[in-house]
């Protein structure tokens, strides 16, 4: 994730879904940077928007941040006025909606921010693709996010199974995000690791990384 500079700068986080067989299994770096800097390694970008639904956070802070907001309160008065938790297919489609009219807004600073979304209710575990521009984009078997993306997909094309278990999941998620933060001088410093499953979302582990990161094991 960045924070806010004079002008544009490029999106630089890995974030990482992955798909199980009992779940769903969510991974993020921890690094946020503006341009060459690294302006924190502790930022949270993902996030349990409701007891059974994780987002993640690529982009700009100051969008990220707010819409986050957004969607967490819309969906829980969603939630008081129906009496029950929304779909996650529900959720995701007003996301993309917050997300369409955010880049289309006129402003000095383009509201460059995209998410993951996953979660479960019954009609199953769904895991969802939230681009810039609003698009909503379903996943079967994982999505990544970030300028780290490309090196963490090349560990998940090649080690992703259908039947994976959630244990399972997150070795392979840490594979994929140490694969990230190896080479990309955006991602780092540390895993965020979140869940989940039948009994919902939580977060399991947060794995602080060494400075220099290319020494990692």
């Amino acid at each position: 994730m960045e924070q806010s500079m004079k002008k544009p700068i490029q999106t630089g986080t890995t974030t990482i879904g992955i798909k199980c067989k009992d779940g769903i299994v969510i991974l993020a770096d921890k690094r946020s940077s503006a341009g060459h800097l690294v302006a924190s390694k502790e930022m949270n970008k993902v996030q349990i928007i409701t007891p059974n639904i994780v987002i993640t956070q690529a982009g700009l802070v100051s969008d990220a941040q707010l819409l986050t907001k957004l969607i967490k309160a819309e969906l829980k008065i969603m939630q008081i006025r129906r009496g029950e938790q929304v779909k996650v297919r529900e959720a995701a489609n007003l996301l993309g909606t917050f997300l369409y009219h955010n880049i289309r807004k006129m402003s000095m600073v383009p509201g460059i921010v995209g998410f993951l979304l996953g979660g479960g209710d019954n009609e199953g575990f769904k895991l969802y693709d939230l681009g810039v521009d609003g698009s909503v984009t379903e996943h079967t078997d994982f999505a990544v996010t970030g300028s780290g993306s490309e090196l963490a997909l090349g560990v998940l094309e090649s080690l992703h199974d259908k039947n994976l278990s959630i244990e399972n999941g997150i070795k392979l998620g840490l594979k994929a995000i140490n694969s990230a933060v190896r080479r990309d001088l955006a991602s780092g410093d540390g895993i965020d690791v979140f869940t989940i499953n039948d009994q919902g979302a939580k977060k399991v582990m947060t794995k602080v990384l060494e400075t220099n990161v290319f020494a990692q094991s």
